[in-house]
């Protein structure tokens, strides 16, 4: 845990410091390519689990009521983020 914490504070700082270089600003494509693997693989795995496959019936609609709250959470704390975070008519 402490090495991915490692990890993550190198990065903010190389971050910071290469910040006006432009292929930080091309981190975001290498970023979207990274968290697509990553949920592909992880369907994958779902996908190979056969336990998990045979008592979906059994969980799925929880699982869909799950995630619907939570993006419905999501959506509701950027809005509010938003509006605390921007001023009157939209500047920052």
């Amino acid at each position: 845990m402490f090495r991915i914490l490692l990890f993550l504070l190198l990065g903010i700082g190389a971050g910071y410091l290469l910040r006006h270089r432009p292929v930080v600003r091309l981190s975001g494509y290498g970023t979207r390519a990274a968290v697509v693997a990553l949920l592909f693989v992880f369907g994958a795995s779902i996908g190979a689990n056969r336990e998990l496959i045979a008592s979906l019936s059994r969980f799925g609609l929880q699982a869909v009521v799950f995630a619907l709250l939570g993006v419905a959470g999501s959506l509701c704390a950027v809005r509010v983020a938003r509006r605390l975070l921007t001023r009157k008519g939209g500047a920052r």
